[in-house]
C-alpha cells in the first residue's frame, strides 16, 4: 500500500513544486517519471518501492523518515 502518497503532495506543495516540476527532479535522479504517475502516487493509486521512495526523498531534499511521518504536515525549508 502506499502511504506516503499523502505526505509526497504535503511536502512538494510546501517547497512550491509544480508535479511536473518535482517529476523533472525525480529524471535528474535517474527515475524515468511522468507527472501523471506522480500524480498518481500522490492520490494513493500507484504503489511505490524502496527504491522509489529514497528518490523521491532525495528530489524532495528530505529524509526517508519525514515521507512516512504522519505528525504536522507544515514544513519549512
Amino acid at each position: 500500500m502506499n502511504v506516503i502518497g499523502p505526505k509526497v503532495k504535503a511536502l512538494r506543495s510546501s517547497k512550491r513544486l509544480t508535479q511536473e516540476a518535482l517529476a523533472a527532479r525525480c529524471n535528474i535522479k535517474k527515475w524515468d517519471i511522468s507527472r501523471s504517475t506522480l500524480a498518481k502516487i500522490e492520490a494513493q493509486v500507484r504503489r511505490v518501492n524502496d527504491k522509489e521512495v529514497a528518490l523521491l526523498a532525495e528530489a524532495l531534499n528530505v529524509s526517508v523518515k519525514d515521507l512516512y511521518d504522519q505528525g504536522d504536515n507544515s514544513y519549512s525549508e
